[in-house]
């Protein structure tokens, strides 16, 4: 009973956050690189007799600043406003420093609307990129973020992820809530739709690699189990329970397995459960406490955090042989690890001087950067282009979510308009 207890503190302190009520997210820039370079977003031309739902050239322009890659010139010093190739007058834009220049224009379509675009570089005057977006009338949003993810692909060479979702957990005050939602929202904030509503603690949320499903843990039987929830129908079903703990679900990258942390002989493992036949297979065995489970590009293998060792650091184990490989060494607490999409960095949480910072690990070169200063950072989620991480952190003694790059020079902040939020999870790429 003692050894249980200690289990469950254990793993409670690593998976267990205090949690919102359902609110917006609100993006708060704090910081980006040195030198963000210029760029202007034109209003998109509009031929319609009422005003559209959404400013498009604004979300693109949000979308880039964000990215904390870019500097968006002001409407206001603006010279002119094209919509078409011959309307844009290259020295005006060179004057006012511009190096590259977003135009476009929405057109009705009958369901909907398409959205045209069109980028240039000034300094050589020529347009380097342009496309069109279509899709219902209740997404004009989205297809915003598709102009966005097109230009920055354009620019920088990486996959855009600003036409993406985040899920999170809220609850309506940060010191004993008797309320709990899950929501998901546009990676921007906007959006939020609520997927659950309960009285009882909800925890770690994952999403399946098609982002049409998510996979979490609800107490709301007074015990924890975990439950899948398909976003498209809001079908949602119990996935088979065991004694004690159930825990951490994690999606394979084929989408046709969850790992997660079972306690049902006695010791908390990470165990694989094949969705189709409902066949589990235990791939930890040990004294130690396994916990919080990812896994990697392949499929083949699996990140997890134990105890093992004496103190909490991250691991590798093979499917096939159960060979296990430690990965953390600098530092005596190493938890909540992630890889990129290209399997070269590890995200985790990593304590230093007492105090809980996110952080990256090189895989290529061994070395470790710490990216956060703040002292009570948790529950990091990687981008699917590996650009940004997204986790929970603390700020002026409220509960919010908040994004580093992967170099650790852009920063901002997504607190909720009201309450507090915890437990991020960055969707995959929605197509």
């Amino acid at each position: 009973m003692i050894k249980l207890k200690q289990q469950l503190g254990f793993i409670l302190l690593l998976l267990l956050a205090n949690l919102t009520i359902a609110s917006e997210l609100v993006i708060e820039i704090t910081s980006g690189v040195d030198d963000p370079v210029p760029v202007a977003v034109v209003p998109f031309a509009w031929a319609g007799n009422k005003a559209l739902s959404e400013d498009v050239a604004n979300v693109v322009e949000s979308d880039l600043e964000r990215s904390g890659q870019f500097k968006a010139l002001k409407r206001s010093a603006m010279l002119s406003f094209p919509s078409t190739t011959e309307t844009v007058h290259y020295r005006d834009w060179g004057y006012l420093a511009t190096e590259y220049l977003v135009i476009g224009q929405v057109l009705p379509t009958e369901k909907g609307f398409m959205v045209e675009y069109k980028l240039f570089d000034i300094q050589k005057r020529q347009m380097i990129a342009d496309g069109a977006f279509s899709g219902g009338r209740e997404n004009l949003r989205a297809l915003s973020h598709s102009v966005s993810d097109a230009v920055y692909e354009a620019l920088t060479g990486l996959r855009g992820a600003f036409r993406t979702r985040v899920a999170y957990v809220a609850a309506d005050r940060k010191v004993n809530p008797s309320y709990y939602q899950l929501l998901v929202a546009d990676a921007d904030g906007h959006n939020p739709k609520v997927i659950l509503s309960s009285k009882y603690p909800i925890m770690s949320p994952n999403w399946s690699r098609d982002a049409t499903q998510l996979a979490y843990v609800s107490f709301e039987t007074k015990r924890p189990a975990i439950y899948i929830q398909d976003l498209r129908t809001g079908e949602r079903k119990r996935i088979k329970s065991f004694k004690g703990l159930n825990g951490a679900p994690a999606w394979s990258p084929d989408g046709k397995q969850l790992a997660l942390v079972l306690s049902k002989d006695g010791n908390a493992e990470i165990y694989v459960l094949h969705l189709e036949t409902g066949n589990l297979q235990r791939i930890t065995k040990h004294y130690g406490i396994d916990t919080e489970p990812s896994w990697a590009v392949d499929g083949k293998s699996i990140i997890f955090t134990s105890d093992r060792g004496g103190k909490p650091q991250i691991y590798q184990v093979e499917l096939d042989s159960k060979w296990v490989e430690r990965l953390t060494f600098e530092g005596d607490y190493n938890a909540r690890g992630s890889l990129t999409y290209d399997g070269r960095f590890l995200v985790l949480v990593s304590r230093h001087d007492g105090r809980f910072h996110i952080a990256v690990q090189d895989l290529q070169r061994g070395t470790m950067s710490r990216l956060t200063q703040s002292s009570l950072d948790e529950s990091p989620s990687v981008a699917p282009n590996g650009s940004m991480v997204l986790y929970a952190t603390e700020a002026d003694g409220k509960d919010i979510l908040a994004a580093v790059s992967i170099d650790g020079r852009v920063k901002y902040h997504l607190p909720a308009a009201s309450g507090v939020v915890r437990e991020p999870a960055w969707s995959p790429y929605l197509n």
